[in-house]
């Protein structure tokens, strides 16, 4: 090799040399970049400007890492929501298994449409159809029974179009914003509208958040005693959280008694919680995740100029108030290098 570069013009030798150093430079910028799976661009930016803002103790937009707050909506922001929730698809799924100690179900809605796999009548259940499957599935049980059962689902199901468990559709790059903002110091929160002990089950494992830091909906736990007289946590049919719209930031507030200076999510049931973080007086970032990829995942959301659609959550209205109030809406397409992290780079 090294004959055949001392024979060679000094052109050639210096054309080698410089698409080595090109490429060693290129592979030196890549295990630096905080945000690989990220375009170059406003989005990307902006997360790198808000870390460095809050950690730099000479701007004025610093804060204290104990004060340091970041909030994210889990379905359709942190892993795919389409073509139903997760935990909606264990509800079913827990319909159908508890469904022979339940015949009466075979003549009673909302367990008839489930169990007959009548789609058109389960696109049309409404809030209280969903709270008497949640009720029947989730419920009568002690805290870690439903802990268990939990695990196990998310460990065997399968997402019906990548045939891939669950956890594995968490989007690549809101994971490496998670890694970045607690390189940085900040507390990273799940705050969503799902069940708070459904997503504590899996949270550590997929997101690296700990139970402590998941805030959602929740059912009453009453404390009472089993056959042995031993203290238990049992989850009885009754509501206690709606963590939803307005619901978000009260409840960030009730479990945190701080104000988030960076939150993501991607639908109108997140828009109180943006709001509020922006608010807060310091340097902010507010992003919502817009899906406009057909093909690598789905397209859902309006785009500037389109009318709004009924298909997702993300109102031609949320996406106009984020353009007016300077929030970041980030584009799958565009802003994305792979989805998830099996994808090829």
């Amino acid at each position: 090799m090294m004959r055949s570069l001392t024979r060679a013009r000094p052109s050639q030798t210096a054309t080698v040399l410089a698409l080595l150093i090109t490429l060693l430079a290129a592979r030196a910028n890549a295990q630096n970049d905080p945000l690989p799976s990220w375009n170059e661009g406003p989005a990307k930016q902006s997360i790198i400007t808000l870390a460095k803002d809050v950690t730099d103790k000479s701007s004025p937009s610093y804060v204290e890492p104990q004060d340091r707050i970041a909030t994210f909506d889990q379905d359709g922001t942190l892993w795919v929501e389409h073509p139903i929730y997760t935990q909606v698809a264990f509800a079913l799924d827990r319909v159908v298994e508890l469904a022979p100690k339940h015949p009466e179900w075979k003549a009673t809605e909302p367990f008839k449409a489930v169990l007959t796999d009548d789609k058109a009548a389960m696109a049309k259940f409404t809030l209280r159809d969903f709270e008497k499957i949640i009720f029947a599935t989730h419920t009568g049980m002690t805290v870690e029974q439903f802990n268990a059962i939990a695990k196990d689902w998310i460990a065997k199901a399968r997402n019906p179009r990548w045939k891939r468990p669950y956890t594995d559709l968490v989007y690549q790059p809101m994971r490496e914003v998670l890694d970045y903002l607690r390189a940085n110091g900040f507390k990273t929160y799940i705050v969503t509208g799902g069940g708070q002990d459904f997503v504590r089950s899996y949270a550590v494992q997929t997101y690296g958040i700990p139970p402590e830091q998941i805030i959602g909906s929740a059912l009453e736990t009453d404390y009472t005693y089993n056959k042995e007289g031993q203290g238990i946590l049992m989850r009885p049919p009754k509501v206690l959280l709606n963590n939803n719209f307005s619901g978000k930031p009260e409840d960030i507030y009730l479990f945190t008694g701080r104000r988030p200076q960076a939150t993501f999510g991607n639908s109108t049931g997140d828009r109180e919680m943006l709001e509020y973080t922006q608010t807060g007086g310091k340097e902010a970032l507010m992003m919502l995740v817009l899906h406009d990829d057909p093909t690598r995942e789905y397209a859902y959301g309006p785009a500037q100029g389109l009318p709004d659609t009924k298909v997702g959550t993300f109102s031609k209205a949320l996406y106009d108030e984020a353009r007016t109030r300077g929030w970041n809406v980030i584009s799958m397409k565009k802003d994305w290098k792979r989805i998830f992290a099996f994808a090829p780079q």
